[in-house]
C-alpha cells in the first residue's frame, strides 16, 4: 500500500472516530441537509455567518466513515474563512475527487484536504466524500437541501 493510501485510511478512521464541529449549533443563521442514498450518508450542517465570515460550523448526521470524516475536515477547513474562499475551497475539493484537478501539480489551497485525493481510487465513494461540501455549498447560498450532482 502507497504511504498517500495509508494516510488517507488513518485520517480518515481518524477523523470517523473522533469528528470536529460534531453537534448543533444552538444560534445558527444558516443551516442545510445533505443525503446520499447510495450509501445511506445523512447531515445537517450549522453555520453562524458574520460579516460575510463562518464564525462556527458544524455538523449531526450519520454515515460511513468517509462522509463523516470529510465533513468533519471540512469544518475545520471553512472556520473563520469568508465565504468566498469556503467557496473557493468547495470548487477545488469537488475537482480534485472528480479527477478534475491534481492537487500536487496544480495551484490550490487544499492543504490537509489533499489526503481526499485518494477518493478517486473509489468512484462509489465520491459522492461521500463530496456530500458535506455539497451541503455547505448549498447552506452559502441560502439553500435548505444539498444535491451532490
Amino acid at each position: 500500500m502507497s504511504e498517500l493510501n495509508e494516510l488517507y485510511q488513518e485520517v480518515i478512521l481518524e477523523h470517523n472516530k473522533n469528528p470536529r464541529n460534531f453537534g448543533e449549533i444552538k444560534d445558527a443563521n444558516r443551516t442545510a441537509e445533505g443525503n446520499n442514498p447510495l450509501c445511506g450518508d445523512q447531515l445537517k450542517l450549522y453555520l453562524r455567518i458574520e460579516d460575510n465570515i463562518i464564525k462556527d460550523i458544524s455538523f449531526v448526521g450519520q454515515g460511513c466513515a468517509i462522509s463523516k470524516a470529510s465533513a468533519s475536515m471540512m469544518t475545520q477547513a471553512v472556520k473563520n474563512k469568508t465565504c468566498e474562499e469556503a467557496e473557493k475551497l468547495f470548487s477545488e475539493f469537488h475537482k480534485m475527487v472528480t479527477g478534475k484537478l491534481d492537487p500536487e501539480t496544480e495551484e490550490n489551497s487544499l492543504g490537509k484536504l489533499k489526503v481526499f485525493a485518494g477518493v478517486l481510487e473509489f468512484p462509489a465513494r465520491v459522492k461521500c466524500a463530496s456530500l458535506s461540501w455539497h451541503t455547505l455549498h448549498a447552506a452559502l447560498n441560502n439553500e435548505k437541501m444539498a444535491s451532490t450532482e
